[in-house]
């Protein structure tokens, strides 16, 4: 099967779904690929029940088509992805479901993008080919550290994607590893509903609440970054106090210094803080090693768990079928440091959107930079 566009987007997430609504604007034709059954499969299928947008509705909606005015402020996951299938349905995005790319290679004797994708379905490879490739695949496969003792731990284990609900957990102890905001949130959700709860925290966190994140991005719009990121900190410390008695370190870099550098965000809290102050989640450090239902930790203290849930990310798969695209991507599937601010574009055609770890807004900003210069191109 030979399918000819002039673009091939990989990955129907929400980077995917703003590139095809803005090829649509500008009536570009394209084939966007998605290997789950569905658009937004991270949203669908592998996020807790609740879960919101941590930044207010104008910085998370997607290009050209805006958020309801009846949505709340911080949209909640299921408006969401009403949100997301409302927008595929404006912009009349038809992705092929069920196709995994196995192969992405630029074809110099046609100056055009070669991809072989299976179907899931059927079992057949299919072979696309296109002047521009966009790889728009977002967070792809769960990550699980390397733990000793692990493989024996006699309770329940899980990644956080596999993560509902706390309410089936009252009474349970449970250890949440990772304290990004997926963590610190589904470790909330379990202590609201009863669950004896502990957090690693093994990396120093900036606490915002969401109001400090709204006031630091309408800010910055006016004030410098450094006044603007010294403000915030300020009142972080104010308003939370010392953390370190309840073992959680500040970091030496600011909040947004720390976004923009290394693409890792600040905790935004949505009653965590509180549970820790109170006592109902426990913070723990670093695990040495696991011993049936006990976990040692780095202080050497220890304690018995029933279920240990990973919160600790993704690590994507570009680089198992994207071939040819070492000076814009390392390993782990990010733009590399060099390539700011013009991480979104490579060469012959090559495009990444919604690699960056700049959230929605960032992902917007790209899919519309990436559609303007295709159409330059053409």
């Amino acid at each position: 099967m030979s399918l000819l566009d002039p673009v091939i987007i990989i990955g129907a997430g929400p980077s995917g779904l703003a590139i095809a609504a803005c090829l649509t604007r500008l009536s570009i034709p394209y084939t966007i690929l998605e290997r789950e059954d569905c658009s937004a499969s991270l949203w669908k299928k592998k996020s807790y029940d609740r879960l919101h947008l941590h930044l207010a509705k104008q910085y998370s909606q997607l290009p050209h088509f805006p958020f309801p005015k009846n949505f709340p402020k911080y949209v909640p996951k299921s408006q969401f992805i009403q949100y997301l299938d409302s927008y595929a349905t404006h912009f009349h995005i038809a992705p092929k479901f069920n196709r995994l790319v196995e192969l992405a290679r630029f074809d110099e004797s046609i100056e055009k993008w070669r991809v072989v994708a299976r179907n899931v379905g059927s079992g057949e490879a299919e072979e696309y080919s296109g002047r521009f490739l966009v790889v728009a695949t977002g967070e792809s496969e769960e990550f699980v550290p390397v733990v000793e003792g692990l493989g024996g731990f006699t309770g329940e284990v899980m990644h956080s994607t596999g993560y509902k609900s706390g309410e089936k957990y009252r009474e349970r102890r449970v250890l949440v590893v990772g304290c990004g905001n997926s963590g610190m949130e589904i470790a909330f959700d379990l202590a609201v509903h009863g669950a004896k709860t502990s957090i690693v925290v093994r990396s120093p966190i900036h606490i915002l609440s969401k109001e400090m994140m709204y006031w630091g991005v309408e800010l910055a719009k006016y004030l410098p970054f450094s006044t603007v990121e010294s403000l915030v900190v300020l009142l972080s410390k104010l308003w939370y106090g010392g953390l370190e008695k309840y073992g959680i370190q500040r970091p030496n870099e600011g909040p947004f210094t720390l976004k923009k550098k290394y693409g890792k965000f600040p905790l935004v809290d949505s009653g965590t803080y509180n549970k820790i102050k109170s006592g109902e989640i426990q913070v723990l450090p670093g695990i040495a090693r696991i011993h049936g239902d006990e976990v040692e930790f780095e202080n050497g203290n220890s304690h018995q768990f029933d279920t240990i849930v990973f919160a600790t990310g993704f690590k994507r798969s570009t680089h198992k079928w994207l071939k040819g695209d070492n000076y814009l991507l390392d390993e782990d599937g990010n733009p590399k440091p060099s390539c700011f601010p013009n991480h979104w574009k490579g060469q012959n055609g090559l495009y990444c959107a919604g690699l960056a770890r700049r959230g929605l807004y960032g992902a917007g900003m790209d899919a519309q930079n990436i559609a303007n210069d295709i159409k330059s191109s053409l």
